[in-house]
C-alpha cells in the first residue's frame, strides 16, 4: 500500500533527515495557501494546524510505501509529538505531520519555508 507525504522541515531534499525517503518517490514541490503555522523548535520545525493562518506553507510531495511511512510515524514519534493530517494537494491527499506540543516561545516562521528560514537563520 502506497501513499502521498508532503514534508516540509528536515525531511526535505538537502536537509538532515531527507535520507528517510531514499525509497520515495518524488511528485513535487507544494504549497499549501493556509489554514497551518510554521514554528522553529530549533533543531526542526513544528507544523500547526491554525484556521486563522492565511501564511503559506511550502513543501515536498513524495510518494512512499507502507514500511517507509512506519518508519517516518517512528522517526515523527507519531502519534504522541506529532500527528498525521490528510491535506489536499495536486498529486490528490497526502498525509503531514502536525506537532502535538506548546509552541509556546518558539518564534513562527513567517515565510512558511522551512529551507529558505534555515539558510538566513545562520
Amino acid at each position: 500500500m502506497s501513499c502521498n507525504v508532503l514534508v516540509y522541515g528536515t525531511l526535505r531534499a538537502g536537509q538532515s533527515n531527507h535520507h528517510w525517503l531514499k525509497k520515495a518517490g518524488f511528485l513535487g514541490a507544494c504549497k499549501l495557501d493556509n489554514g497551518y503555522a510554521l514554528y522553529d523548535l530549533g533543531l526542526y520545525p513544528a507544523l500547526i494546524k491554525n484556521h486563522d493562518s492565511t501564511l503559506p506553507l511550502y513543501g515536498e510531495v513524495y510518494k512512499v510505501d507502507g514500511l517507509t511511512l512506519q518508519a517516518l510515524d517512528r522517526l515523527e514519534e507519531y502519534p504522541t509529538l506529532y500527528d498525521r493530517h490528510l491535506v489536499s494537494t495536486v498529486w490528490g491527499k497526502a498525509w503531514v505531520y502536525v506537532y502535538q506540543l506548546s509552541i509556546q516561545g518558539c518564534p513562527q516562521i513567517m515565510t512558511g519555508d522551512w529551507n529558505v528560514y534555515v539558510k538566513h537563520r545562520q
